[in-house]
């Protein structure tokens, strides 16, 4: 029989610690010796050693308390609830790791590794840095707002860039930056644009976020903010594509 304070130092846990678990029911306390203290066997300490290994895995007390209480069917059911989650929280924790480690590197730390080869492929194709580094921006806040979505957005703009006439819209939409809002350009691009989309998506829409999201919208407002012709191309194109399909505004042009 040990001591309240030997039990603690043989589990690597405080005395204060094995008081809350006597408190919340975790642990039964054990009777007192002809001295008014606490004395405890080898159970108690096997005890305390489930009870501690089950708290460092992030389990509540409230949990571990049923756990302690549960058949052995339920307490093997509930140990593998708890390894599934663990392993889902070590792939969070090495997927934080990574991003950290972009960051370090100089990389942007909230996108998926693919998108840095991405926005290289956009400066080989002669898009300009203003045009690279708005694209990083609006991704980095499309993966952290909608990492699932995200995944369907960006393959879709992939596949866009790789058709080189596609391409080349794309090119013509950046290089419009400094153009006059009223230009003649900035009307055939629009148009050109319109029958592109309506060319590559036929009667179905472009992938697009969520209703519920607001994200599409200061995304537009975002390009539309760095060039008033391209905010006049943006309005041009939503217009056509409304007006020749009769289907509701879309969201946002520059990430769908």
């Amino acid at each position: 029989m040990i001591t309240i304070g030997q039990l603690a130092r043989y589990v690597g846990v405080s005395i204060k610690t094995i008081r809350v678990y006597h408190d919340k029911g975790l642990l039964p306390e054990p009777d007192r010796d002809a001295s008014g203290y606490r004395r405890y066997g080898a159970d108690d300490a096997i005890d305390l050693i489930k009870i501690r290994t089950l708290a460092d895995s992030g389990v509540p007390l409230a949990r571990i308390r049923y756990l302690r209480s549960a058949t052995d069917e339920e307490f093997q059911h509930g140990l593998r609830e708890i390894d599934d989650e663990l392993t889902a929280r070590i792939a969070g924790l090495r997927a934080a790791q990574g991003r950290l480690r972009r960051l370090a590197a100089g990389q942007p730390a909230l996108l998926p590794t693919e998108i840095g080869g991405h926005l290289a492929d956009l400066a080989r194709w002669g898009f300009t840095p203003r045009w690279v580094d708005l694209q990083r921006d609006l991704w980095i806040l499309v993966f952290a707002t909608h990492p699932d979505q995200a995944v369907t957005l960006f393959r879709d703009q992939t596949e866009t860039l790789a058709d080189p006439p596609l391409r080349q819209l794309f090119l013509a939409y950046d290089q419009a930056h400094d153009l006059d809002p009223d230009d003649p350009r900035i009307d055939d691009l629009a148009r050109r644009i319109t029958e592109a989309t309506r060319e590559r998506y036929g009667s179905d829409e472009p992938p697009e976020l969520e209703a519920a999201s607001e994200i599409p919208a200061l995304i537009q407002s975002t390009v539309n903010a760095a060039s008033p012709a391209w905010r006049r191309l943006d309005r041009l194109i939503r217009t056509q594509l409304i007006a020749g399909a009769g289907v509701r505004e879309p969201r946002s042009s520059k990430t769908e």
